[in-house]
């Protein structure tokens, strides 16, 4: 439950500083082939993404673009001097989905070194064959909390319960990944890549996901706070952290507070990824959300996927130019220096 927590971490993380992150968004809901690059953003445009035969076409092909879906995939590369690393943080929701944006870019899957999985929810974990198929079932570790592998549903007053497919332990391993559970905080790629872990939960207005559900030993119980949500934090020398949410159900002020402490840095840099503000059950969430987010007054924030409209609209408001939209195929750098006054 949310709780004050005041001082220092008693355990505090010590993270790496990195040079520079580039943050590649795989899979999301939206796709824009025509908006432009910025200061902190390089667009795949689709005039960027190779040909493919069609015969309705005079010319034989025609420009597909990139792909759109509801879910989530980001590429994760850091770099300190002339050392880099590289993960995968979720995959998507379909089969297929993550592997063709990746083939029409033209990633080396080969040099992905991990993946990470921000919670269970199938629409972040259902690229995993497509993945399997790019790099010939060579194996990756992919790190998950242990509730990864639990039944959850959504239970609407007065309706049947709609039950989400759930990940396989077994059908992963058979593809040729290593299966790593943790719960707790955890560095990755020559410390320069934090996996939270389980949250604090320290707001009293992020609440979690009401009519969640999982299925414990006695049936479908509550599951409002999803304990396995966890995101990625980099710090970049200079600058402050970069935090990455995949859903970013356990609040996305929560993490970013929580990242905040576990590190000892004392400045949000940026803030990527799903923030789960979409839909009437959350907008009550939106206004505190972003002036928490104005107080930690970060130079780049990038709601992603489940953050919905209106919380956009308020970001962008609210942020100015520190809201950047994200679209398929946006490559998004933070570099080492010091922040604008």
């Amino acid at each position: 439950m949310p709780r004050l927590i005041e001082g220092p971490a008693v355990d505090p993380v010590v993270l790496e500083p990195v040079d520079e992150v580039t943050v590649t968004s795989l899979v999301d809901n939206s796709y824009d082939g025509l908006l432009p690059d910025g200061r902190w953003v390089k667009r795949f445009g689709i005039a960027r993404t190779p040909r493919l035969s069609a015969g309705q076409f005079a010319g034989g092909d025609t420009v597909p673009g990139l792909v759109a879906e509801h879910g989530f995939a980001a590429l994760v590369t850091t770099r300190r001097g002339d050392e880099k690393h590289t993960l995968l943080f979720d995959t998507g929701i379909s089969p297929d989905g993550l592997a063709l944006n990746a083939e029409r870019i033209g990633l080396d899957t080969s040099e992905i070194e991990a993946v990470v999985l921000s919670h269970n929810h199938f629409d972040h974990a259902g690229g995993f064959a497509g993945l399997a198929r790019l790099r010939r079932r060579h194996g990756l570790p992919i790190t998950v909390h242990p509730l990864v592998w639990t039944p959850r549903r959504i239970a609407l007053p007065g309706q049947p319960g709609w039950e989400f497919p759930v990940l396989s332990r077994r059908s992963l391993e058979n593809e040729g990944f290593t299966v790593i559970e943790r719960r707790q905080p955890s560095l990755l790629l020559g410390g320069s890549v934090l996996i939270t872990g389980e949250v604090d939960r320290t707001t009293d207005f992020e609440h979690g996901m009401p009519f969640h559900e999982m299925r414990g030993p006695q049936g479908w119980e509550p599951d409002p706070l999803i304990l396995d949500d966890q995101a990625l934090v980099i710090h970049v020398r200079d600058r402050g952290l970069v935090v990455i949410t995949g859903c970013g159900h356990a609040g996305a002020v929560n993490i970013c507070r929580y990242a905040l402490r576990l590190t000892g840095v004392p400045r949000l840099a940026s803030l990527m990824g799903g923030l789960h503000l979409g839909g009437p059950a959350f907008e009550p969430v939106i206004d505190p959300t972003v002036d928490a987010l104005r107080t930690m007054n970060p130079d780049l924030v990038v709601p992603a996927h489940c953050t919905g409209w209106v919380a956009q609209h308020r970001i962008a408001a609210a942020l100015g130019d520190a809201f950047v939209p994200n679209a398929v195929g946006s490559e998004f750098t933070v570099a080492a220096g010091l922040p604008a006054a």
